[in-house]
């Protein structure tokens, strides 16, 4: 597999460095790894950390800045990042008025933001935390007891983000992150595996012509494999399984989203079939977000996700936002 490193070992550092050179409205510490927004910690408001593996980029880093997260935390790839990473972002974003921990379901970063979150306390910052899990497909998986945490990260970060930045103080953004995250659903699905950079090769093997319904991003199992579908029929699948479990009258939000290696002319054609099938089903599109956002490295493929709004979350929803990997408004 050819890819654009030096070695394995150093990819995370290496990605962060060229971080710290394209963004200067950032701080990026490459040693603790952490990132976090250079005008931190903003009086009166509310931080917000986030973190995870790398591998999902723009997640979590790219969403750093003013309207969405104050920090986040890289891990290795595919790696929950470390609980001494948690506290250090936490301490540099708390104003006083409180930290919230957003929190992918996956075990390790779920062990870690929770004895993050008491350490934290420890040095006297206040730690309100929310759990992210509105991907459908599965119950259980390799990395996790319950739904996994995807692409509504991005839609808890926004909206959470907003409020934060409007001045709505801990309890109040921890009840709106709590809310997006029970108002979104998500399905994936991967056209190919991913390749890590430690392993050089894919992570799990699928055949050609075949298809994972329900892939995890980090390429971990879904429903069930099928020989290829059609953008038409593969929206169908997904869109279904979301709002089998999200039953709504309320408009939705639409994250089409890339898994890394689908090209935008593909991820249009998809979002095309997704709103017919959002029409069809008479459900109103508020918005729509087509793009990579929420990745598995080199995946092919792409993952849905639902939102169900009302005027306060679209409100924020649209409210400016300014960070390397969602910016408008501003």
């Amino acid at each position: 597999m050819k890819m654009l490193i030096n070695v394995a070992e150093t990819v995370v550092a290496d990605a962060l460095r060229g971080m710290a050179a394209a963004h200067p409205e950032l701080t990026v510490d490459i040693e603790n790894r952490v990132i976090v927004r250079r005008d931190a910690p903003v009086a009166g408001k509310v931080g917000l950390v986030s973190g995870g593996g790398s591998g999902h980029e723009p997640l979590h880093g790219g969403f750093v800045g003013p309207g969405m997260l104050d920090a986040a935390c890289p891990g290795e790839v595919f790696t929950s990042p470390v609980p001494d990473q948690m506290v250090r972002a936490a301490a540099a974003v708390d104003s006083g008025k409180g930290v919230l921990f957003i929190v992918k379901n996956y075990t390790g970063d779920v062990l870690n933001f929770d004895m993050a979150a008491e350490l934290a306390e420890d040095e006297g910052v206040q730690i309100a935390k929310v759990l992210v899990n509105d991907d459908v497909a599965v119950t259980d998986s390799l990395y996790t007891a319950g739904r996994r945490g995807t692409g509504a990260t991005l839609f808890v970060e926004k909206i959470a983000g907003a409020a934060a930045e409007e001045g709505a103080p801990l309890d109040r953004v921890a009840a709106l992150a709590r809310q997006v995250n029970e108002s979104s659903r998500s399905f994936g699905v991967a056209l190919s595996a991913c390749t890590t950079p430690a392993k050089g090769g894919p992570t799990f093997d699928l055949p050609a012509g075949e298809l994972e319904l329900g892939v995890g991003i980090h390429g971990e199992p879904g429903r069930e494999r099928r020989a290829m579908m059609t953008s038409h029929e593969i929206a169908d699948f997904a869109v279904d399984a979301a709002l089998e479990e999200l039953r709504t009258d309320n408009p939705v939000l639409v994250l089409v989203n890339g898994m890394g290696a689908t090209p935008l002319l593909e991820l249009y054609g998809f979002a095309a079939e997704v709103h017919r099938v959002l029409g069809e089903r008479e459900v109103v599109v508020a918005h729509t977000l087509v793009g990579n956002y929420v990745t598995s490295l080199d995946m092919a493929g792409a993952s849905v996700t639902l939102c169900r709004v009302d005027e306060e979350l679209l409100r924020l929803w649209n409210a400016p936002v300014r960070t390397a990997g969602l910016r408008w408004g501003c």
